[in-house]
């Protein structure tokens, strides 16, 4: 058992990193976890798991955290921030701290795969599904930040053997944003941003996660970018007909017009101005919100990782809303 393969893992105790745990643990991998102090904990808690708590600053505890280790999976990141300053520093400065550290300890090293996300390309265009090759125009802070993480990223690839991940919208048991459109839904309502049905590609967290695995073993990813995503793209009229056959719910729906969306934006962003945390919705989220194609072409993880879908959304939906109602939050 001594010769099991070492993974390191950022953002552990979330959504996204907790379901990678699970996968890592299956596979027979000693996981080391590096979390803050203030973590929440409770998705680790029971797991044969390693915490390194020193957050992604300390030089001395990631050096702790890596030795050895034969794999980085650097999952944490900012989706939510005050000020511009704070995506940057949460998303490109601790990238920074992390490959640096990587740099002292490779000789060991398989693989560093960072997380990153479909907003760093953008939206998809006139409909046309985004892929490795498209021109990034990234349209929000948040969006901006994850494409200066990549693009450092890649200044280390002649160093160290990096693969990029970018994941689109992600769903499954833990999540707490796409949960809001199932809490509101089970409580009789729809809401649809626009008057046109949007399109966009879903993935649930368990399939995501098993593409980063299979990015990361991979002997050939590495200095590679791919998204993983769904391979099936889906509407919102679609997810609301799985969602209500699974809650066995027949919500009213409501078209939200674009301007709208961005006047309850303004209000809820305003309101934040006086509390600590940042709004769920603002401006910036808003804009996100509006776009009629988020959409990405995973066709080179297929064909480059072995990598498809293997969970469609009506099973995904299933799971993830039985398993909210197991912790009543349905």
């Amino acid at each position: 058992m001594e010769n099991n393969p070492i993974a390191v893992v950022t953002g552990a105790n979330g959504f996204v990193g907790s379901h990678l745990v699970d996968l890592l643990l299956d596979k027979g991998y000693k996981v080391r976890c590096i979390t803050r102090k203030s973590s929440n904990l409770k998705w680790l808690s029971g797991k044969d798991v390693e915490i390194f708590d020193c957050g992604l600053f300390d030089k001395d505890g990631l050096k702790r955290a890596f030795k050895d280790a034969d794999y980085i999976y650097h999952v944490a990141g900012v989706v939510k921030s005050k000020t511009p300053d704070g995506y940057f520093m949460g998303n490109v400065e601790t990238t920074r701290a992390i490959l640096d550290t990587a740099l002292e300890i490779k000789d060991k090293l398989k693989r560093v795969l960072i997380v990153s996300s479909q907003t760093a390309c953008g939206p998809s265009l006139g409909g046309k599904h985004v892929n490795e090759q498209t021109d990034p125009h990234p349209i929000t802070t948040y969006a901006k930040s994850k494409l200066e993480e990549e693009k450092l990223a890649k200044t280390y690839m002649d160093k160290l053997p990096i693969t990029i991940c970018r994941a689109p919208a992600v769903y499954g048991e833990r999540d707490t944003e796409i949960f809001i459109f199932f809490q509101t839904f089970n409580r009789g309502l729809m809401t649809m941003v626009g008057l046109k049905d949007q399109q966009l590609s879903l993935i649930h967290a368990d399939d995501l996660v098993r593409g980063f695995y299979l990015a990361a073993t991979n002997p050939h990813s590495a200095c590679n970018t791919y998204f993983i995503g769904s391979e099936k793209y889906y509407t919102w009229n679609e997810i609301g007909q799985i969602t209500a056959k699974v809650l066995n719910k027949r919500p009213i729906k409501v078209k939200v017009p674009h301007p709208v969306v961005y006047t309850i934006a303004a209000i809820a962003q305003f309101f934040s101005m006086f509390s600590s945390k940042p709004a769920t919705l603002n401006l910036e989220k808003a804009r996100d919100l509006v776009q009629e194609y988020w959409t990405c072409d995973t066709s080179k993880a297929v064909r480059e990782l072995g990598y498809h879908q293997e969970i469609s959304a009506e099973e995904g939906i299933r799971k993830t809303c039985e398993w909210y109602k197991k912790m009543k939050w349905l």
